[in-house]
């Protein structure tokens, strides 16, 4: 789902697009990868039980904004129709940081990956399947399209990432300890 909504010719409800075949779901995602610019490139997800982590590059003015839209929009519709109910899933609009240089960008991404861990519901990041940690370490890309913007070499990304694990996993116990409605 994030990734289809990256392109700027994806013209699909998402639960008309859920009851394709995944034979036929792959066929349009590669069609538009070969014809369609995307709107971002997802340069690193988790999604977590209450809520996500997206590192996105914009490519048009505005682009983020009208992603996001479209995907928690669709989402949304999907989501209240599967289980009959109405109204919005999201508490609030969503929050923003501007990157402002490769190193801040690459120690984002481990902050994102090592958050299942740091809230304890996987013991590593390589555990928790809802991430983009095993693209990265494996250098299989799926979702994500980081090329241009990070050198990752696999072997030294895990380090990277290990060496703090057991440091924001405290921090992380300090905030709930601190901070009321802290899911990480």
């Amino acid at each position: 789902m994030m990734q289809m909504y990256s392109f700027v010719g994806f013209n699909y409800k998402y639960s008309r697009y859920d009851d394709l075949s995944d034979q036929l779901k792959s066929q349009i995602i590669n069609d538009l990868a070969e014809s369609s610019p995307k709107y971002v490139n997802i340069i690193c997800y988790c999604i977590m039980p209450t809520h996500f982590h997206l590192v996105l590059k914009q490519n048009r003015k505005d682009a983020i904004s009208k992603y996001l839209g479209n995907l928690l929009n669709s989402y949304s519709r999907y989501f209240n129709t599967k289980y009959k109910r109405i109204g919005p899933l999201w508490s609030s609009r969503f929050k923003n940081v501007l990157v402002n240089n490769d190193e801040q960008l690459l120690h984002l991404t481990r902050y994102i990956h090592l958050n299942p861990s740091s809230v304890g519901i996987s013991i590593s990041p390589e555990d928790w399947t809802y991430s983009s940690y095993n693209e990265y370490i494996n250098d299989e890309k799926h979702l994500c399209d980081y090329g241009d913007d990070l050198e990752i070499n696999p072997v030294q990304y895990r380090k990277f990432v290990n060496d703090r694990k057991t440091y924001q996993k405290s921090l992380s116990i300090i905030k709930k300890q601190l901070i009321d409605d802290y899911s990480g």
